[in-house]
């Protein structure tokens, strides 16, 4: 009878462990290559203290096995660091993966440069997330990209199955306005971090979405049994993009979409399918964003 009781304690504790488990596992990365003359304490305990916020937190109550946590990578770079008001200023490139059905491969989901990447840290700051107060730009900023890389992994597994979890990060984008740093303000930079959520959440934008879930669920994830129906999928997906695209022509989310992922597009569509097909897709990715160009002329080889 105490064995049984005791399972049954363990079971238990495993189980509240489990419920709302963490989501990230975040690798956070300090360049400060930029920086002379200064100690690297401050730098350090940044390190330590971003790569804890991030991961030993559970920001949603969904439950997260460990295998299942993101991959992401939060890498900052400080442009300048002033000891007298502990100020940083610097950029932040912020990409997440998810792995791809029945292979070793891993797709990335997102991958951005957020230029607008400033703080003040001391050594032995704390850092704290409290929704309710948004009173610190740090914890605001990267309560954001959590939220966001969240919510975009959940569009890759089910459709839109990410909404509640964006307006999350779209609540932090409104609440931190006033904190006066950049890249929270509406209208002020069609690529920082209020544009990037609105956008995503704008009605105009929903074929984009749609497009994440065909991509990844219907297309790569089905690759590994069949080829033929993953491509024909990402197909689908791509003329989802076009029509994102034309619906809400303004969005820089198709160009930051075929940015990072020129790459695995061409490598899904060199040399397969008909050469109709590939011009087709050629036309599409041309015409959301040329500067890609060289990529996508070998879509004709």
């Amino acid at each position: 009878m105490m064995k049984r009781k005791i399972l049954c304690l363990i079971s238990a504790l495993l189980l509240c462990a489990s419920a709302g488990a963490q989501e990230l596992n975040a690798k956070v990365i300090i360049n400060r290559s930029q920086v002379s003359n200064t100690k690297s304490g401050v730098f350090d305990a940044l390190e330590k203290s971003v790569t804890q916020y991030l991961n030993e937190r559970a920001w949603t109550n969904l439950r997260f096995r460990e295998m299942e946590r993101i991959q992401c990578t939060f890498n900052i770079t400080v442009d300048t660091y002033s000891e007298t008001d502990n100020s940083f200023r610097g950029s932040l490139l912020v990409a997440c993966i998810r792995p791809v059905y029945n292979s070793s491969y891993t797709s990335t989901v997102w991958n951005m440069n957020d230029k607008d990447f400033d703080f003040t840290f001391q050594e032995f700051d704390q850092l704290e997330w409290r929704p309710e107060q948004v009173d610190n730009n740090l914890t605001a900023m990267l309560a954001y990209w959590a939220y966001m890389i969240i919510g975009l992994d959940l569009d890759s597994m089910s459709p839109m199955g990410g909404t509640e979890v964006l307006h999350m990060a779209q609540d932090i984008c409104n609440n931190a306005e006033g904190l006066g740093y950049k890249g929270w303000k509406a209208f002020d930079n069609n690529k920082n971090r209020f544009a990037i959520v609105n956008d995503y959440l704008d009605g105009g934008m929903e074929k984009f979405r749609q497009m994440q879930y065909v991509y990844y669920r219907k297309g790569l994830d089905q690759m590994a049994e069949n080829t033929t129906t993953g491509r024909e999928a990402i197909t689908e997906a791509m003329n989802l993009l076009k029509e994102s695209h034309e619906d809400k022509s303004l969005s820089q989310l198709p160009q930051i979409f075929t940015d990072f992922k020129r790459d695995e597009i061409v490598s899904i569509f060199s040399g397969q399918g008909s050469a109709t097909e590939r011009e087709a897709i050629y036309d599409i990715l041309f015409r959301i964003n040329p500067s890609q160009n060289t990529y996508w002329e070998k879509l004709k080889q």
